[in-house]
């Protein structure tokens, strides 16, 4: 006699720990390119003797990072939406930690400008790489909310990045601290590659993407540019992609580079003092993620809120950099309220994700990211620029000293282009958070 066949039962959505831990791993990596992001901030005067650097230089250092970054992008988003993110993760993971090493033993300031390439290039993987697992791994409707927690713990990166890392540079100088974190990195890379698992489906589970499959290998290029060409056919991403850098560019141009110097020089704090105050900026930043996230995630708007917390983010780093003579307080607080208004960045990852179909998530992803980004990639060396043509030839300890009206100048680039934001967001299409078919 035989047994009945057992009835076919459909999988059942991964548990939430599994979802979270995997997406995690891929934080972790962009953890670190966070915190690398924004290292140079806290170390302005220990690179500018190493290589012997003027403003510019230094500017150009940091923003070698952000090169390779944008670079990266769009072959990123391609490469998600084809290969998966275990794979970039890994290889990303690796590659960074090779960079860091190549910065940790530069002797010159061109090796040091190579590894900054790398390290950009390379964890520049991360955040696509994450939001490509949210969308297989997560509900749909929590897809700003991770972008949110997502920036959060980058944000926690440069946090570290800030009095940590000083206070580990005093004690053991800044090579030694980068060779940990070559180390470190390696670790998460080979973390990756053993737990990450690009779709849930491969672990028996029912999968949250409509495609419901994990991505394959074999795609040809023409397939990759035919993506590209489709995303860019869409307004909204065109639009979005020009007006997002203005709100990191306010964030990491101050607080991942220009804020300690303008701080320790106009305010006179001494350069732990200011790197907190940057570090409370990148907080109130990934504060507003959270909140912005959840808000627009709750209303079904995605515009509102944009054009709420960006026209608030421009009036204040008006007042900010236009306005010298703060006293602590005041500067304190306006420090945090621009960091928590710039936080409304994050909808534009979802804005544009609903703005094409959902089989071009990892693409628009690397379109918007590379958008996000090139904000400080402009900004960081071009503040840079203003600043050595606004010298006055003033020296102290062997370092250029700026006057307030020299950092008005350069930080002006940034709300110029704020002011622009402004209205290129006007000509958006909401999508009142419904997915584009």
């Amino acid at each position: 006699m035989h047994k009945p066949t057992p009835k076919k039962t459909s999988p059942q959505a991964p548990p939430i720990s599994l979802a979270w831990l995997i997406w995690g791993l891929g934080a972790l990596l962009y953890f670190i390119g966070f915190y690398q992001r924004v290292a140079p901030a806290v170390i302005t005067s220990e690179l500018s003797q190493a290589f012997q650097l003027t403003a510019a230089g230094l500017g150009n250092l940091s923003a070698f990072y952000f090169y390779s970054y944008v670079a990266m992008q769009i072959p990123t988003g391609l490469l998600a939406d084809r290969f998966g993110p275990r794979i970039l993760l890994t290889v990303g993971g690796a590659v960074a930690a090779l960079g860091t090493l190549v910065f940790a033993m530069a002797e010159t300031v061109w090796w040091a400008n190579a590894g900054r390439l790398l390290i950009g290039g390379s964890v520049g993987v991360a955040f696509v790489g994450m939001l490509k697992l949210a969308s297989h791994w997560m509900p749909a409707r929590q897809f700003a909310l991770t972008s949110g927690v997502a920036l959060a713990v980058g944000v926690s990166g440069a946090v570290f990045a800030g009095v940590p890392l000083r206070i580990f540079v005093d004690a053991f100088g800044w090579r030694a601290v980068m060779w940990a974190s070559a180390a470190l990195t390696l670790l998460v890379a080979l973390a990756c590659w053993l737990v990450v698992r690009d779709d849930p489906s491969e672990k028996g589970y029912q999968s949250f993407s409509p495609d419901d499959h994990a991505p394959q290998a074999g795609a040809a290029p023409s397939h990759f540019l035919h993506g590209l060409r489709e995303v860019l056919r869409y307004r909204n991403v065109l639009l979005i992609y020009a007006l997002a850098g203005a709100l990191t560019g306010i964030v990491l141009t101050f607080a991942g580079l220009w804020g300690v110097p303008f701080l320790v020089s106009q305010y006179q704090l001494s350069p732990t003092h200011a790197a907190t105050l940057c570090s409370l900026m990148m907080v109130a930043w990934a504060v507003g993620c959270l909140v912005f996230g959840a808000v627009s995630d709750r209303f079904a708007r995605r515009k509102l809120p944009l054009m709420i917390g960006l026209a608030a983010a421009t009036v204040l780093w008006a007042m900010l950099i236009l306005m010298p003579g703060h006293n602590l307080a005041v500067l304190t607080i306006l420090l945090a309220l621009c960091g928590f208004f710039c936080g409304c960045f994050i909808i534009t990852f979802a804005f544009a994700k609903e703005s094409v179909p959902l089989r071009l998530a990892g693409t628009v992803s690397g379109v918007t990211n590379m958008g996000v980004i090139q904000g400080p990639m402009f900004m960081q060396p071009l503040v840079g620029v203003m600043l050595d043509q606004s010298w006055t030839g003033t020296m102290l300890n062997g370092k250029r000293v700026f006057v307030f009206e020299a950092y008005a100048n350069g930080f002006s680039l940034v709300l110029v282009w704020a002011l622009c934001s402004l209205l290129l967001l006007a000509f958006t299409r909401e999508t009142y958070c419904r997915q584009t078919r």
